[in-house]
C-alpha cells in the first residue's frame, strides 16, 4: 500500500466496522477478545501504526451515537427516540439528538455535523429527498449506520428494520371484516411514499382476497386531515362503515371530527389507528389500532447497533419486526 494506511483500511482487512477497531484501540472491554485478535493482527499485516496523541484529541466524543429522527412531533417518533437512548445510556453510550421537521436538507446538515463531531454510530428515521445529500457523507465516513421506521435508500446500502407494516394492515382490515364491515376506507398517508404503500398493502390484499373494493384517501398524516376526512367521508362517501387510518394522529383527528358532526364511533363507523401511542388508550372511545410495540423495537435497534459496534456484528439487510392488533371501543369492542 503506497500510501499510509488508515483505520478504515484495518476496518476492511479485519472485516469489522470502524468504531470496532477504535473499540481495539481504546483497549474497551467491549470488545471480544476473538475481534481484537482479528483487529490487531490486520494492523500488523498493513503496518498501521497508532497516532495515540490525535486519537486523545478525539477521545471526549468517544461512545456517542447519532439519532436523527424525521419529526419528533409525533409521539410514535418520540417514543421511539427515548427508548433508543435509554437503552443506550445503560450500556454507557451518549446520545446526539435531532429532529429534522421532515426536512432533507436539515437532515444532511446535522447529519454532517455528528460526524465531524466523532459520532461512532448513526440511526436514522429518515426524512424523503436528496437521500444522496446524507447517505452519500455517511457512506463517505464508514460509520456503522442503520436506517429505521422508514427506508428511503436501497437497504444493500444501509440496513433497515421496521415493524411490519403490511401485517398490520391485514390484521385491522381482516377485523373489521369479522365485525361486520363491508365498505372499507384506508384514509391518510401521502401519495407514492413507501411507508404509506407498505401500511396499505395489507389492506388491499385482505379486501381483494374478499372481493371488496378499496376506497383510498391519501392525505398529510395529522390529526387536521383526519377532524377534516370525517365530514368528507359523511358527505361524500356515506356507504363507508369502517376505516383504517395511516397512524394515530389521523384516527385521533377523525374521532374528533366524527363528534364534531355527531357521528357515533363503533357503531355508525368503525374507526382502526396505527401506532398504539399512548393517547389510543386515553380517548374515548378508545381507539382500536396496530400496536408496533414502539418502545421495545427501539431497544432492539439500539442492541443491533451496539452489537456492530462492539463485536463487528452488522445486522441483517431488512429486518421486520411482530405487530398486534389492540382492541378498543372504536369497532364496537
Amino acid at each position: 500500500m503506497a500510501r499510509r494506511p488508515t483505520i478504515i483500511d484495518v476496518a476492511k482487512e479485519a472485516g469489522v466496522s470502524k468504531s470496532t477497531v477504535s473499540l481495539v484501540l481504546q483497549n474497551s472491554p467491549l470488545v471480544k477478545a476473538e475481534t481484537r485478535a482479528d483487529v490487531r493482527r490486520a494492523m500488523a499485516d498493513l503496518g498501521y501504526v497508532y497516532n495515540r496523541s490525535a486519537a486523545n484529541l478525539r477521545m471526549s466524543n468517544a461512545g456517542l451515537i447519532g439519532l436523527v429522527i424525521n419529526d419528533l412531533r409525533n409521539p410514535f417518533f418520540t417514543e421511539f427516540a427515548t427508548s433508543v437512548q435509554m437503552a443506550l445510556s445503560a450500556r454507557g453510550y451518549a446520545t446526539v439528538l435531532a429532529n429534522t421537521d421532515e426536512n432533507p436538507a436539515l437532515q444532511a446538515q446535522v447529519t454532517s455535523a455528528m460526524i465531524e463531531h466523532g459520532v461512532s454510530a448513526l440511526i436514522l428515521s429518515p426524512a424523503y429527498g436528496d437521500e444522496e445529500a446524507t447517505f452519500g457523507a455517511i457512506a463517505r465516513a464508514g460509520i456503522p449506520a442503520m436506517q429505521v421506521l422508514r427506508q428511503v435508500v436501497p437497504a444493500e446500502r444501509f440496513p433497515f428494520a421496521a415493524p411490519d407494516y403490511e401485517s398490520g394492515g391485514r390484521l385491522a382490515a381482516q377485523h373489521l371484516l369479522a365485525r361486520g364491515a363491508r365498505q372499507i376506507a384506508f384514509v391518510g398517508g401521502l401519495d407514492g411514499r413507501a411507508v404509506t404503500r407498505l401500511r396499505m398493502s395489507g389492506y388491499l390484499a385482505v379486501l381483494a382476497g374478499a372481493g371488496l373494493t378499496p376506497t383510498v384517501l391519501p392525505g398529510r398524516p395529522g390529526r387536521a386531515f383526519g377532524r377534516e376526512v370525517a365530514r368528507r367521508l359523511a358527505l361524500d362517501y356515506p356507504q363507508i362503515d369502517a376505516v383504517i387510518c395511516f397512524n394515530d394522529l389521523v384516527a385521533l383527528g377523525l374521532l374528533s371530527g366524527c363528534a364534531e358532526i355527531g357521528r357515533r364511533v363503533g357503531s355508525d363507523l368503525m374507526v382502526v389507528g396505527f401506532d398504539d401511542i399512548e393517547d389510543c388508550a386515553l380517548v374515548w372511545p378508545g381507539l382500536t389500532t396496530v400496536s408496533c410495540d414502539i418502545a421495545r423495537f427501539g431497544q432492539t435497534c439500539a442492541a443491533t447497533v451496539l452489537a456492530w459496534l462492539e463485536d463487528g456484528t452488522a445486522p441483517p439487510t431488512d429486518t421486520h419486526s411482530p405487530v398486534t392488533l389492540i382492541r378498543r371501543a372504536s369497532t364496537g369492542d
